[in-house]
């Protein structure tokens, strides 16, 4: 991980008619991070996702992602970034080689090139014998391996990830939470959304989103030492409590 910041937001906010659904979030997050975002359902975080990645424009406030602006610049942004959306979002009466040829001709990668990277997803990801079943008949698993493999094909440098291991075995998810380490080693960013607590400690920084707002940021080891917590879920649960309480 270097200095350089590739994801620079501040006071972002997005309003559904009289409904606030992030309220002035600002942070900013360097090349090779592994950065968790995490809060209950209801949130903000996948209205924060959206909006870093270009798929819906902020109400109010500013940012950049991968150097373009999120305001005026969404497309590149979209092209810029891979994103792996919390819904299984590919094409199910296709093969996950189907998927992925068909995704890497969107993002203008050519034939011979997206055969070679296939191949050597297929073998990372341990996808070879799967290739060629149609996407909707693989177990939820191997479906996110293959969302996975679809969102990282163009080898972008910033990866969003939506609840990426919701719904998955513990196993499948530390096989994954593996290969997240491998791709930030080689240089990429990941921005993560995920409710597991055990996941949330993989990351190098966390952010608790409730209502809308951000309501604490550091390292793991900060937050749960800062609130005094056994551990990091007793300090999410502990947290979100006392918030809820001071609302009541």
């Amino acid at each position: 991980m270097n200095d350089k910041i590739v994801v620079q937001v501040e006071n972002l906010t997005k309003r559904f008619g009289t409904f606030t659904a992030v309220n002035n979030v600002s942070l900013s997050v360097r090349q090779g991070e592994i950065f968790g975002f995490l809060g209950a359902n209801g949130a903000g975080k996948t209205t924060v996702i959206r909006m870093l990645c270009g798929l819906l424009l902020p109400s109010s406030g500013m940012g950049k992602v991968a150097g373009y602006d999120i305001l005026t610049q969404p497309e590149r942004i979209k092209r810029a970034i891979g994103y792996m959306s919390q819904k299984f979002s590919l094409y199910p009466d296709m093969t996950g080689r189907e998927n992925l040829y068909f995704y890497g001709a969107a993002y203008g990668l050519g034939r011979k090139l997206i055969g070679e990277r296939v191949m050597a997803l297929s073998e990372r990801l341990s996808l070879r014998e799967f290739l060629d079943r149609p996407s909707k008949g693989l177990p939820i698993g191997w479906r996110q391996r293959l969302a996975l493999a679809v969102s990282t094909l163009h080898h972008p440098k910033i990866l969003f990830l939506d609840e990426p291991t919701g719904g998955v075995d513990p196993a499948f998810r530390r096989t994954f939470w593996s290969t997240l380490y491998d791709l930030a080693e080689e240089g990429a960013t990941i921005f993560v959304t995920t409710h597991y607590m055990d996941e949330a400690e993989y990351c190098r920084r966390i952010s608790i989103m409730h209502q809308g707002q951000i309501i604490e940021l550091g390292t793991p080891h900060e937050l749960v030492k800062k609130h005094r917590a056994a551990n990091l879920e007793d300090m999410f649960v502990d947290l979100i409590r006392k918030r809820e309480s001071d609302n009541a």
